[in-house]
């Protein structure tokens, strides 16, 4: 889990991404096509063409650092845009690392007695 301070945006970059690309080229897409400031403290999060694979590019204010996650299994639910950037909470992110449908989670079991 990445420890997110309060008050960071997270955003999904919309549509899918050469999983090819680093640091760099990943900020370099951030700051043309996003038209954001790849070091303003942001999260990123792309996904590859198959969706099994995303990463995640942000600036703590030290460094740049870049996390990645493939799915064993399923993949990642991603916005139906195809261009531009969708924010969404950090809660929200951690459903989408977990394979969770981060728009709609439901509870699958709640206890119906104490005892």
């Amino acid at each position: 889990m990445i420890p997110i301070p309060s008050g960071v945006r997270v955003w999904i970059a919309t549509g899918h991404t050469d999983m090819r690309r680093g640091m760099q080229g990943l900020a370099l897409q951030v700051q043309e096509q996003l038209k954001r400031d790849p070091h303003a403290g942001d999260l990123y999060i792309f996904r590859g063409r198959r969706g099994d694979l995303a990463k995640i590019l942000w600036h703590d204010g030290i460094g740049l650092s870049l996390y990645a996650k493939r799915l064993d299994r399923g993949k990642f639910i991603w916005p139906s845009a195809t261009a531009g950037a969708v924010s969404i909470s950090a809660a929200q992110m951690a459903y989408m690392l977990e394979g969770i449908d981060w728009r709609n989670p439901q509870l699958t079991w709640r206890p119906k007695s104490a005892g």
